[in-house]
This record gives structure tokens, C-alpha cells and sequence, in this order.
């Protein structure tokens, strides 16, 4: 009989050290994998809410037979915020755009303030700039309001002609949401 209350209790015992031990290892691993999820799920969420689609571009050869810099590529792409978050021009100006030649594109340089002529004769680097080209009557100023319009205009230099070459465009906001297309210069 009182072995097996000696028994009884010393399985107890490992009972009770097992659950701990499993505990102790087991509980800080579901939750990290619950800090993953929702770190993971939130980002999802960020990237869905903060949604734009390219709805048309186009491109033209300018300055035929005039010197680096203002031969080249101009530019124009416009983008529609199909997500449901607003888009500050704070993370426009943060964006990386892409422009040029498909087979020779980089990374632009913002020309601030925006204005609505690219100076092609100042820089042989490639430039952009932005404007918002409706407004929804909702929300605030310096937003991308969510059905509004993004106009991005691109210059790319360039010595011969770049008519009917294929160009491409991407931008990319610092949320890591990116659009790009391809299209052919005239």
C-alpha cells in the first residue's frame, strides 16, 4: 500500500515537472510565432489598404537632334489610388521612381517643389515630379486621396532617338508597394 502512494506521488511529480518544463519551453515559442502572425498581418493589411494601379502612360521622344541634355523621353504616367488609405506627399516625395530605356532605366531624382515643366537642360540625371490631378472633396490637402488621380511626369536624357524604343516605369512607395510598366516611346 505504500508503494503505491510512493508510486502515486512520484508520477504526480513528473507530471507536475513535465507540465512546467513544457510550459517554460513551449509558451515563449506560440508566442513569437503569435508576434510573427500579427506583425505579418499588419503589413498585409498596410500594403492592401495602401493600393494604386498605372491607368495609362505615355511617352515622347522631345528635342530631336539636340545635345545631352535635352534630348530624351518625356514622360507621363497616371496612377489611380484604388486602396482605402490616404497616400501623403510625404511618401510620394519618399518614392523611388525607375525610368528610361527597358534595357537602361534608374532611379530618378524628384525635382521639389513640383512644377509643371521638367528643366531638361540642368541635369543629365534622370527627374520627376508628381501632381494630384483631382481632388475627391473628402479628406485633407497634401493627400493621394483614395480615387483620385497621381500624374507622374519622368524625363529621361538621352543622345539618339528613343522613338518606338520599349521604356519602363516604376514606382515604388516607402511602404514597399511598387507598379510598373512597359510601353513603347513615339
Amino acid at each position: 500500500m505504500a508503494s503505491e502512494t510512493f508510486v502515486s506521488a512520484m508520477m504526480l511529480i513528473t507530471g507536475v515537472v513535465a507540465a512546467s518544463i513544457l510550459i517554460v519551453a513551449v509558451l515563449p515559442m506560440i508566442w513569437g510565432m503569435v508576434g510573427t502572425f500579427s506583425s505579418a498581418s499588419a503589413a498585409t493589411d498596410r500594403s492592401m489598404r495602401t493600393d494604386f494601379k498605372i491607368v495609362t502612360t505615355y511617352a515622347k521622344y522631345t528635342a530631336v537632334g539636340l545635345p545631352p541634355p535635352q534630348s530624351g523621353a518625356a514622360a507621363t504616367v497616371w496612377m489611380k489610388n484604388v486602396g482605402t488609405s490616404r497616400i501623403g506627399y510625404k511618401e510620394i516625395d519618399a518614392a523611388d521612381v525607375y525610368f528610361g530605356r527597358s534595357d537602361n532605366f534608374g532611379r530618378g531624382t524628384l525635382m521639389s517643389p513640383n512644377y509643371s515643366a521638367l528643366d531638361k537642360s540642368s541635369t543629365t540625371a534622370i527627374r520627376w515630379n508628381f501632381f494630384i490631378r483631382e481632388t475627391t472633396g473628402v479628406g485633407t490637402a497634401g493627400t493621394w486621396e483614395p480615387g483620385e488621380t497621381l500624374e507622374v511626369n519622368a524625363f529621361f536624357p538621352y543622345s539618339s532617338s528613343l522613338i518606338g524604343q520599349p521604356m519602363y516605369f516604376q514606382l515604388t512607395l516607402p511602404s514597399g508597394v511598387s507598379r510598373s510598366s512597359e510601353f513603347t516611346s513615339s
